[in-house]
């Protein structure tokens, strides 16, 4: 097996307690070590202490700038044979600088998940608008993300209904994708018998990072329209508030006499969930697949989510609780399953079934694998294929429309 030299250029750096984004691109790390491949992790972004120290894991961690020069010297010295871009982002950043500088290099796209399908619907929910295919076609920026995937050589995409919408919608060629979800470890019985049983567990709870519009919306939708439902049947109850980068509109929600507890960022939010009965996500608007939702499954906990919640993430198989998208019938269903031992096993075990059927890095990290040498080898061919891709790296796409601001500028 050839060692591979991997660039990675992260939007942000790595924080995998702070974000599902974080735990995914950690996920992708771990396969490029594991085959012995040298990996850089490069990024334009302000580093936090929250981010994983990549030194640790024998990773080099280089910081870039946007447009500047020194980027294009920085990749001709380490010559990467694959360069990950880590949202769509970078791509429109730096891949034209990988592409002039490093031409036989792989250029792969993390889409992490589809940024103009979140968008898009986020917009139709503030002006009340039903979500529609037609929507996407309008969206610019759908336009600058399917441009993305087009110069890339492969896009990873976490959600089979983003899979789906790419090639209907999109008619983008099948053999530009690539799915991948999660890749976590099966659940055995030596880690289920350790989790804490139904009558050992309490409060409600709910986990995102605040950076995350969705997560604002959810926990303002739990406040408004759901928390005072399921106190009215269970007037004991709390819901514990957890996330990273909290904002003062969340922390004014916090009110203890409502059993409304907001606790901010947690070290550990597998202990959180862990210990906790039912984990609430009203989520209105989003993409990709949820990490929130797959984290309450490995901690054998119940979950309520929205069809946007569960978008993608359980092919056909029972879901790991309840979907609900009414308020009332979200809040009712959150109070049967914290007061029914029977639906709450139930609940457990479906998502068990689904971290073991759909997310298992066993079965998926392989193929993945095969699917990147594989391209190495063919490279030639496969660009060949993708005319569009090359169309969009044509540099007279854009010079006749520069070429015309310049001769305006000049003539002034």
């Amino acid at each position: 097996m050839v060692e591979q030299q991997v660039l990675i250029i992260g939007y942000v750096w790595v924080e995998p307690n702070s974000s599902a984004a974080g735990s995914r691109m950690l996920q992708l790390i771990e396969q490029f070590l594991k085959q012995n491949w040298k990996v850089t992790f490069a990024s334009p972004s302000h580093k936090s202490e929250k981010a994983s120290d990549l030194n640790s894991l024998g990773i080099d961690e280089v910081l870039i700038e946007l447009n500047n020069t020194s980027f294009d010297d920085f990749i001709k010295k380490l010559q990467p044979t694959i360069v990950v871009f880590d949202r769509f982002m970078m791509e429109e950043q730096f891949g034209w600088r990988v592409a002039e500088n490093c031409p036989n290099a792989l250029r792969i796209l993390d889409t992490e998940d589809l940024h103009f399908l979140r968008k898009t619907r986020h917009q139709q929910l503030k002006k009340g608008e039903e979500f529609t295919d037609k929507a996407l076609l309008k969206s610019d920026d759908a336009k600058r993300e399917i441009a993305s995937i087009l110069r890339c050589d492969l896009s990873l995409i976490i959600s089979t209904y983003e899979m789906e919408l790419l090639k209907s919608v999109f008619k983008i060629a099948k053999n530009l994708l690539y799915y991948i979800p999660f890749l976590l470890d099966k659940l055995g019985e030596n880690q289920t018998k350790h989790w804490k049983p139904f009558e050992e567990r309490s409060n409600f709870v709910f986990i995102g990072n605040f950076f995350h519009k969705p997560n604002v919306d959810a926990v303002l939708t739990l406040k408004k329209e759901i928390w005072k439902q399921i106190r009215e049947q269970l007037p004991k109850a709390e819901l514990h508030i957890y996330g990273a980068y909290v904002t003062q509109q969340i922390q004014q929600l916090h009110n203890l006499k409502e059993g409304f507890i907001v606790k901010g960022f947690t070290e550990n939010a597998q202990e959180v969930v862990k210990n906790a009965k039912v984990v609430l996500a009203p989520l209105r608007f989003g993409a990709g697949i949820k990490g929130k939702l797959t984290e309450a499954m490995i901690c054998g906990t119940p979950n309520i989510t929205t069809s946007i919640g569960a978008e993608g993430m359980c092919d056909t198989l029972a879901w790991g609780g309840f979907i609900e998208d009414n308020f009332s019938d979200f809040a009712l269903s959150a109070s049967q399953l914290y007061t029914s031992k029977f639906q709450w096993k139930n609940a457990q075990l479906a998502g068990v079934e689904i971290i073991n059927t759909i997310y298992n890095k066993e079965k998926l990290s392989l193929p993945f694998i095969n699917k990147i040498e594989n391209l190495l080898e063919n490279l030639d061919a496969h660009r060949a294929q993708n005319f569009y891709g090359s169309l969009l790296q044509h540099q007279t796409l854009q010079a006749t429309k520069y070429m015309s601001k310049w001769i305006e500028e000049k003539n002034k």
